[in-house]
């Protein structure tokens, strides 16, 4: 068969005429529009239940704005797929910046426990809309040979607001007052209407719904799918470990505030880092290939929380569970997505989004049941034989 008089495909057009830029336009007002809405998600993520608790609905309230929160977000994950095979991903994008935001200035007008809760719920599931479109179309808008490292530049984006804008909601709240952080949080989720007639979404969306039905992959397929299972599961014992770590490392005996809070930043900071890296590494040697050093590198890294009392220890074990942890967010999306064709991305960023706040939810809740019987050091070292337990599918993934 003779390529030469072969037309070109569109995705080899579209590969060749991006192969060497990362960044576009409509990238880049994605990452704006994403920034918008991770800063709008952080800065009431703990302002929220401090308000609750405030309204008088003590610790009981505080816990359930945050749980609905999080169902509301899983909820958006699991239709997702759903609904991006009947909207524009550009008309969702935009939806979910209004279910995010709008729900918020209801608590300018009342904050009783009814009215958070139901504000909660709602912009959970913006937010999770908003992340899995995002997701979907930041791959889309790649060039297939630079796709980790575009993603590795997406967690940037990704990771920047919660460092910043989580504890800035907290100050705010506490030196100016919750109205000021419930209208910056309004306004921040809603950067995509002002960006929206340049948003990406339109030419992409006309792509899925010309491809055929049956390549149109919902969750249930995906999840039958050992491609797209195997990676999503590894990817849930990193992040059950990554829960626990945020939810519990202030609490631990033997380590203070301070440690504590140098601990989450280097987390946080080598998370980001270990993503690009990976992306970089993976276009060049094969995504794969980062799956097993990655949970090792994490794993390790929650072994040195044995000694909590040592400060040098437990900033050190964190940078290495957050490189650990960047490597494989970064490897395990790129893997998922570059096994889907055009019509399944949403799928496999609403699959792999799932995976990460369930993970993220599951793992604080049987910690905290664990650690009265066993105490902090043994309930961390547990956790990193856990995630060790993903390491045969792992290697599997190395293999094939």
């Amino acid at each position: 068969m003779s390529t030469l008089t072969a037309p070109a495909s569109s995705d080899d057009t579209d590969r060749g005429r991006a192969a060497g830029r990362i960044i576009s336009g409509p990238l880049a007002l994605l990452f704006l529009s994403t920034f918008g809405a991770l800063t709008s998600f952080y800065l009431l993520l703990s302002a929220t239940p401090m308000y609750a608790a405030a309204a008088g609905s003590g610790s009981t309230g505080a816990g359930l704005v945050t749980g609905v929160l999080l169902l509301g977000t899983v909820a958006a994950e699991l239709s997702a797929p759903f609904l991006m095979k009947r909207y524009a991903y550009r008309t969702l994008l935009v939806i979910g910046a209004v279910l995010l935001g709008v729900p918020a200035l209801a608590l300018l007008v009342r904050g009783s426990l009814l009215v958070i809760v139901t504000a909660s719920v709602i912009r959970g599931f913006g937010f999770g809309l908003s992340t899995v479109i995002a997701g979907a179309l930041t791959a889309m808008l790649l060039p297939p040979d630079r796709r980790g490292e575009g993603l590795g530049l997406y967690g940037i984006v990704d990771t920047a607001p919660g460092v910043v804008a989580l504890p800035a909601g907290i100050w705010l709240a506490g030196h100016y007052g919750m109205p000021v952080v419930i209208v910056m949080t309004a306004v921040t989720a809603l950067v995509p209407l002002a960006v929206f007639p340049w948003l990406p979404g339109t030419a992409a969306s006309r792509r899925l719904a010309d491809a055929p039905v049956e390549r149109q992959a919902g969750l249930l397929a995906a999840l039958r799918d050992a491609g797209q299972l195997r990676p999503s599961l590894i990817f849930a014992a990193s992040t059950v470990a990554a829960g626990v770590v945020v939810s519990f490392l202030p609490l631990a005996t033997g380590v203070s505030r301070n440690v504590a809070a140098i601990g989450l930043l280097a987390q946080a900071l080598t998370a980001t880092l270990g993503n690009w890296w990976a992306g970089r590494y993976g276009d060049r040697r094969g995504h794969a290939r980062l799956l097993v050093p990655g949970l090792a590198i994490a794993a390790a890294g929650l072994a040195a929380m044995i000694w909590p009392a040592v400060p040098a220890v437990v900033i050190a074990g964190m940078c290495l569970f957050g490189a650990g942890f960047g490597m494989l967010q970064n490897a395990t999306f790129v893997l998922m997505i570059d096994r889907m064709p055009a019509s399944g991305l949403g799928t496999a960023s609403a699959l792999w989004s799932l995976a990460y706040d369930a993970g993220y939810g599951a793992g604080p809740a049987v910690f905290g049941l664990a650690v009265g019987h066993t105490g902090y050091p043994a309930a961390f070292a547990m956790t990193g034989v856990l995630m060790l337990a993903a390491l045969p599918a792992a290697r599997r993934e190395r293999r094939q």
